[in-house]
């Protein structure tokens, strides 16, 4: 995607070094991070200098080959054991995310396959280099496929700018590119289509207001931000015609994880008839799972997010500052689950299917056979 006119991924390679767009400086700086080691990886991902799901799961393929080619031993013993200490702090770092997990496997089950330390370390490069690649490609085609959705809204509305609400941040920066939730929205705008997108704060963290909006900035896309309280109030007016997010984890039966807020989101959008759709890649869904609200491990952050606020000063600087009495205890969970029964639909690269343990199954599993 374009940033200022310039052409960007989220992650790449540059003279050999893995390099990202450092997200906790966005939107007031637009500052790279050049990553060396698993434990700068590791603290990229755990601190959400990248985030999202696609580009957790892309920089933890990445940290793999990290840790094949910065393995300090000899023998394939050592290295194997040396990769498998690196694989489970890797996926130590964000519990709920499916792609995290998905690809630090990958690795393993592909690195497995090398005979020498040296053709192991290149199955890790190329190992990584398709789960970039395939990321992106996944991105455009759910744009392709989310596009018809907003299409046809755009018709029955006699081409008045469809409103979408979306929650957290779906967009490129969550993904290598493209994005998964906004990727629909950027097809239909850059297709002509009208659209406008209500845009959620996304407390504690603001990737909404931090991200989202600076990604539909940058690419000329009509947006208001809102606090996360206004989408019911909204949704009752008539002001959103389809509410889209991404997921993190997505179960066989279809309930899915996403940002904490979420399921508020798609309880108003039943309660008010308004469709709900979820965008997500075929990596993000967990087969082994059924119940998403029993089973989806969700991961609690530093109560110190939900205390503490980043910004930009009057005088320009960037600072954090307390919202709250020094004494006030904080809980911070970072995702809740949507159960299924609040899904329109389902979108993925394959497609779009309902809510179903059937539909997916004969969907994301039928594609690979």
């Amino acid at each position: 995607m374009k940033v200022n006119g310039k052409n960007y991924r989220t992650i790449w390679i540059d003279r050999g070094v893995l390099t990202v767009i450092n997200q906790n400086k966005l939107p007031h700086r637009f500052e790279m991070a050049e990553l060396h080691t698993v434990s700068d990886v590791c603290d990229a991902i755990k601190n959400m200098v990248v985030r999202g799901a696609g580009l957790i799961g892309t920089t933890a393929g990445f940290g793999m080959w990290i840790a094949a080619k910065t393995a300090s031993c000899d023998n394939l013993t050592d290295f194997k054991k040396w990769l498998f200490h690196a694989a489970e702090s890797l996926k130590k770092t964000r519990p709920t995310a499916a792609d995290l997990q998905w690809a630090v496997e990958r690795q393993l089950k592909e690195i497995e396959k090398g005979i020498s330390l040296k053709e192991k370390i290149q199955i890790a490069m190329d190992t990584a280099s398709v789960i970039c690649e395939t990321n992106a490609l996944s991105g455009k085609k759910i744009g392709e496929y989310g596009k018809k959705i907003i299409s046809d809204i755009s018709k029955k509305k006699s081409g008045k700018p469809v409103n979408i609400l979306t929650h957290c941040n779906a967009g490129w920066l969550a993904f290598v590119d493209y994005g998964s939730a906004l990727a629909p929205v950027y097809a239909a705008y850059d297709d002509g289509i009208p659209v406008h997108v209500w845009v959620d704060e996304t407390r504690p963290r603001n990737q909404g207001a931090n991200l989202t909006a600076w990604e539909l900035s940058m690419h000329g896309v009509p947006h208001s931000l809102i606090v996360d309280n206004a989408g019911g109030h909204i949704m009752q007016h008539g002001m959103v015609d389809m509410v889209i997010t991404g997921a993190d984890r997505i179960t066989r039966r279809g309930d899915a994880a996403n940002k904490i807020g979420t399921y508020l989101k798609a309880v108003a959008a039943k309660d008010n008839n308004i469709p709900f759709y979820v965008a997500a890649p075929s990596s993000s869904f967990d087969f082994d799972l059924f119940d998403g609200i029993e089973d989806i491990p969700i991961e609690e952050r530093d109560a110190d997010e939900v205390r503490f606020m980043t910004g930009e000063m009057p005088d320009g600087t960037i600072g954090t500052v307390r919202i709250c009495r020094p004494e006030t205890a904080a809980r911070n969970w970072a995702f809740d689950v949507t159960p299924a029964r609040f899904v329109t639909k389902l979108i993925c690269e394959h497609g779009i299917c309902n809510a179903s343990e059937a539909d997916i199954s004969e969907l994301v599993l039928g594609s690979k056979q």
